[in-house]
């Protein structure tokens, strides 16, 4: 992939910067040159290689996977103004 001075300033526009058109070439030729550098890297034979998440090796702490109420229901309906059944008791909205 090239990147020309049409291209640079299609980006800068977008990016909202404001590059003068002296500076169109030699950001061109930058970019052409990062481009070149991330190309090489596709060369690099990564198979043997395994998926990382992270830099550091951990191992996250598992827990049981137990659905529960948290056993708190009547220090939680407590605080209700009006409570009956277990339930909160709230007014009709939608008839």
């Amino acid at each position: 992939m090239s990147v020309d001075t049409d291209t640079v300033r299609r980006i800068a526009k977008l990016a909202r910067l404001a590059i003068s058109g002296e500076a169109l070439e030699p950001m061109a030729k930058e970019l052409n040159v990062i481009l070149q550098w991330a190309e090489q890297l596709n060369e690099v034979d990564t198979s043997a290689v395994d998926p990382m998440t992270s830099a550091v090796q951990t191992k996250l702490k598992l827990r049981q996977d137990v659905v529960s109420d948290g056993h708190i229901q009547e220090a939680v309906l407590q605080n209700a103004p009006l409570a009956e059944h277990g339930f909160f008791v709230v007014p009709k909205i939608v008839e």
